[in-house]
């Protein structure tokens, strides 16, 4: 039963978010900061995840082939290759490490 009240405390956490940004005046929306502030939470939060993809296993730190991987996709979007480049690097980084790695 634990499970329902979580979801439906989600639920109503939820609509309250939405009802807050619906009250929010315009004209603090057209702050310069607000929105710098607003264009920046999608890439922290993609960030985040990508972080606790890569890095978390089970509650804990780890450091493995997914690692190597985003390393490498890193590198090439410093390079400035392609976007599809980029993917392949990173997958063909990451299944060559945990190839060697057994």
């Amino acid at each position: 039963m634990s499970v329902w009240i979580a979801i439906a405390v989600t639920a109503v956490g939820c609509y309250l978010v939405k009802l807050a940004g619906l009250l929010v005046p315009g004209d603090v929306l057209e702050r310069p900061l607000v929105r710098r502030l607003a264009a920046l939470v999608p890439v922290a939060l993609l960030a985040a995840l990508t972080a606790e993809q890569t890095f978390g296993a089970a509650g804990s730190l780890t450091v493995d082939a997914r690692a190597a991987g985003l390393a490498a996709g890193a590198l090439a979007l410093v390079l400035r290759a392609p976007f599809l480049i980029v993917v392949a690097a990173a997958v063909l980084v990451t299944a060559g490490v945990r190839a060697i790695g057994g």
